[in-house]
């Protein structure tokens, strides 16, 4: 069976998940180091790439052509946008990606790739330019696990920056923008090299704070991560049960 890519930002964001591998080892490849080990009859990767769209982009791509997975779930924290109906600690699974900040800035303003006519990906007669879709199949299995257990999962569209919003303002902005309810560093990428290699992404991500004026007192990483490394884990047992509906491939609507 293929198996089952986790990719994260940093060692806090997946320290859980590792220590759930049985048969566990480490293995180092194309400059990153991986857990590999089982779930049940499942094999799983784990990885810690890097913050940001360039570190996540080459784990990912590494990943994938080492290991050729059924599925790549990127998990880690994120940032809430005001308004969102989001709290500290809550869950979101991604609907779509969005690349927020790549675009051009004209005497008009801000301007998205649609205006520079630069597809972010385009290949096999699709083309995305900001937008990039996930798994709808793997999202769906998502909330269902969490209607199951009981555990508040929001699905909608995540952000993905290179310059994180420092203030509420400019988070509004961007929220305003795409209609995203996060922000984070990293999603577009993994959900880009997965889109062009053909492989579903799923990316589940806990609430560490909200999107207003920074300050790191009000943030709680540690209860994010655990949170979202919680939910993949269960969502993992589900998947290796005997009966569960295996991951399907979805055209993307672009």
């Amino acid at each position: 069976m293929k198996p089952i890519i986790i990719i994260a930002a940093v060692p806090q964001e997946i320290e859980m998940l590792a220590k759930a591998l049985e048969h566990s080892g480490r293995v180092r490849v194309g400059g990153y180091e991986y857990v590999e080990g089982t779930i049940g009859s499942l094999r799983v990767v784990v990885c810690a790439g890097g913050v940001g769209k360039v570190n996540a982009a080459a784990a990912t791509a590494v990943m994938i052509d080492r290991y050729q997975p059924q599925l790549v779930i990127n998990t880690g924290c994120a940032g809430a946008y005001i308004g969102s109906g989001l709290s500290i600690g809550n869950l979101v699974v991604a609907s779509e990606e969005v690349l927020a900040d790549d675009g051009v800035v004209v005497e008009e303003g801000w301007k998205d790739l649609r205006y520079m006519n630069i597809p972010s990906v385009d290949q096999g007669g699709m083309s995305c330019y900001n937008l990039l879709p996930l798994s709808r199949h793997a999202s769906e299995k998502a909330m269902q696990l969490a209607d199951y257990y009981g555990v508040f999962l929001m699905r909608g569209r995540s952000a993905t920056v290179s310059t994180c919003s420092g203030t509420r303002q400019y988070g509004a902005e961007l929220s305003q923008r795409w209609n995203s309810l996060i922000e984070n560093m990293e999603g577009a990428a993994v959900a880009q090299v997965c889109l062009r290699c053909g492989i579903d992404c799923l990316e589940i991500r806990g609430i560490s704070n909200m999107v207003e004026e920074r300050d790191l007192k009000k943030w709680d990483m540690p209860r994010a991560v655990e949170a979202a490394q919680r939910f993949v884990l269960k969502y993992l047992e589900e998947m290796d049960r005997p009966d569960a509906a295996p991951i399907m491939k979805v055209t993307p609507e672009i």
